[in-house]
């Protein structure tokens, strides 16, 4: 595989975690009770992106590597997995 090609699954890996983490610890404006005029009731009452980023490069890392462990090191791939459904011939 290519250098491009693993930056590419990389930065998948990274935008899929980045949705997962975007929530966490999430306070809105309508919980600390500091609802701004002009603003919706649910926006995040304090915004923390360089902690959101932070951790959805290191949770990312960990992802990629296991996918690199086992896809590129190992050989596992989709052929790998058993067949859990029966054949209904």
């Amino acid at each position: 595989m290519q250098l491009f090609s693993y930056f590419a699954v990389y930065f998948i890996v990274w935008w899929m975690t980045l949705f997962a983490i975007l929530p966490l610890g999430l306070k809105t404006q309508a919980e600390a009770e500091e609802v701004v005029p002009g603003t919706v009731e649910s926006a995040p009452a304090r915004f923390r992106g360089g902690r959101v980023v932070l951790l959805t490069t290191i949770v990312s890392a960990l992802l990629y590597g296991a996918w690199y462990i086992l896809s590129v090191r190992l050989g596992l791939g989709i052929d790998a997995i058993p067949q859990i459904m029966p054949d209904f011939k």
